[in-house]
């Protein structure tokens, strides 16, 4: 019971953060999402670090994530390159190279690759979820602001779909997802997560109106496909590292990494459909 409350008020605060974050222009967007990048980057890095026995530069590596953020976060809104964030950046990652040359444990290139890798997983994503927010709908005056919040509402709503149906249904019907990745994970469980996430969306056409129904459906249906792989993406290279939670940040919920996976790959995927439906 003290870990369900824990884990309720938790919840509450980051989804609390999360919308004010979203809804209060872009100095509150721009620093939030420079918090999470800066956080998911060090808990990622310091994750491979011990779990890979790499020997990755977390505190450059993590700077270059965020200066590629905040560069893209604001040539979004400003409409012209940022260079005072972009060029530095360009800077990080000639010097993570460069460094890895006095380095003598062999693995350097391996070092190398995956803090560049860990800058498109994380940080990429949160500097095109500031193009979707700020640049979309590339001149269409049909399309509703905040559409940054609305696909993590149907981020949050699938996920919690997918739990409450999983959870009762997943032993009358205990067909898996990807058993050897995600053993808790149950078709059941996604089905339901998907009806849920679609009658939000519905309900999102009725009160922010904007785009079509339909657009609403496809984003949704973006949503729950990206957002489930990219919670099993999380999944496998915590099952390949051998460890439970990414972190131990967020009481009650693990690491950072755990509650923004699945927005991960969601992100990509809605910039890519919005900016080929809009």
């Amino acid at each position: 019971m003290q870990n369900l409350l824990k884990r309720t008020l938790f919840g509450i605060l980051y989804v609390v953060v999360m919308v004010l974050g979203m809804t209060l222009g872009l100095p509150a967007f721009a620093v939030l999402f420079t918090i999470v990048t800066a956080l998911l980057l060090m808990e990622f890095y310091g994750l491979l670090n011990e779990g890979c026995r790499l020997s990755i530069n977390t505190t450059v590596s993590t700077l270059a994530g965020v200066l590629l953020f905040l560069g893209v976060c604001l040539s979004s809104v400003r409409s012209r390159l940022e260079v005072p964030f972009l060029m530095p950046y360009v800077l990080s990652l000639i010097y993570l190279l460069a460094s890895e040359l006095y380095r003598t444990e062999g693995r350097s290139f391996l070092n190398w690759v995956v803090a560049i890798g860990g800058q498109v997983y994380i940080a990429l994503p949160f500097a095109l979820l500031s193009i979707i927010n700020y640049r979309l709908p590339f001149g269409s005056e049909s399309a509703p602001q905040g559409l940054a919040l609305a696909i993590f509402v149907f981020l949050w709503v699938n996920d919690t779909g997918a739990y409450c149906f999983g959870s009762l249904l997943s032993r009358r019907i205990p067909y898996r997802l990807f058993p050897s990745i995600s053993p808790k994970k149950s078709w059941i469980g996604s089905v339901g997560g998907a009806v849920v996430t679609l009658v939000a969306a519905a309900i999102y056409h009725r009160f922010a109106g904007g785009l079509n129904l339909l657009i609403w459906f496809g984003l949704a249906l973006v949503c729950i496909v990206f957002g489930t792989l990219g919670d099993l993406v999380e999944s496998q290279i915590k099952r390949e590292i051998g460890t439970k939670d990414s972190g131990r940040l967020i009481p009650g919920h693990g690491g950072v990494l755990d509650r923004f996976d699945s927005a991960l790959l969601a992100i990509p995927a809605a910039a890519v459909y919005l900016s080929l439906i809009l």
